[in-house]
């Protein structure tokens, strides 16, 4: 595996691999790696790929009373395990070489970047769809590869490859849980031992609501207020947000109905914690 800090030697290596032939697949990541993040290239495997993975921890993603300076960081950690994965090449840039200067260009994705983390979590996005932009414009991926745990993320990086014609496929890759059914996250380990037997709830809650849904209830209000109740039933938790919402496009809804996604994000302490369960309505004709 070759691993990769400036931007000049990581293109003159994708020139030489797409001159072979060869598909580029993208995994972005901001690295402390997880089995999340390595089911992203274990869906990249294929005859013809060449891997690149990112690691990079994006400052224009985190606002002034966020994580930024404390998300976990291991940079050998995650190098051996990239290996071990399959990646052939680690791009780890400094902050430095991705924003030589003050940026003054952003990618914003209007509607979209709003709700649900875009309400508690302002500039989010915009900070997310611009590194992203450039990961696309540095790396010229055929495919990128992203977690459906970031459900609304993925939607977003979606919609702009879309609206701005970059020309690669975007590839949703599953939720990666432990035992217990907690969603796996780099910020589980800021979890104290009261918090982290607690935090499944999340997904016990998710799912009960999945089946109240398939069993006929059609209010999404009622559907949140139950989540919200077992959450706060069960765990210390503090709800940001619980939304039932359209699954193709974020939208609100006022009746279940088609595909939907239930996303929600709890605060445990200081960690916030985000899951979500995509539900597709099948009604009898």
């Amino acid at each position: 595996m070759q691993r990769i800090t400036k931007i000049q030697n990581l293109r003159q290596i994708i020139k030489v691999q797409k001159h072979m032939g060869k598909i580029i697949a993208l995994v972005p990541t901001m690295g402390y790696l997880h089995r999340g993040h390595l089911s992203l290239v274990d869906y990249a495997k294929e005859e013809g790929v060449f891997i690149v993975m990112t690691l990079f921890v994006n400052p224009l993603q985190f606002g002034p009373n966020e994580d930024f300076s404390k998300y976990p960081r291991d940079f050998e950690r995650d190098a051996a395990m990239a290996e071990e994965a399959g990646v052939d090449l680690l791009f780890h840039p400094e902050v430095t070489e991705m924003y030589p200067q003050p940026a003054l260009s952003y990618i914003d994705i209007e509607e979209m970047a709003d709700v649900l983390c875009g309400a508690s979590r302002p500039g989010h996005f915009r900070g997310v769809c611009t590194v992203v932009g450039k990961l696309f414009n540095i790396v010229r991926a055929d495919k990128a590869y992203f977690g459906q745990k970031d459900y609304q993320q993925y939607m977003i990086i979606r919609r702009m490859v879309q609206d701005l014609n970059f020309a690669l496929e975007v590839i949703a890759v599953p939720i990666v849980r432990e035992e217990d059914g907690l969603a796996m996250s780099s910020r589980n380990i800021y979890l104290t031992a009261e918090q982290r037997s607690e935090a499944p709830v999340l997904y016990r809650s998710l799912q009960q609501a999945a089946q109240e849904i398939r069993k006929g209830q059609r209010d999404p209000r009622l559907i949140e207020k139950m989540i919200r109740e077992q959450i706060a039933r069960e765990s210390s938790g503090q709800t940001d947000y619980i939304e039932v919402r359209s699954a193709a496009d974020l939208t609100e809804i006022q009746e279940i109905r088609g595909k939907v996604v239930i996303a929600l994000a709890v605060r445990f302490g200081t960690t916030r914690l985000i899951d979500n369960e995509v539900v597709e309505v099948v009604e009898n004709v």
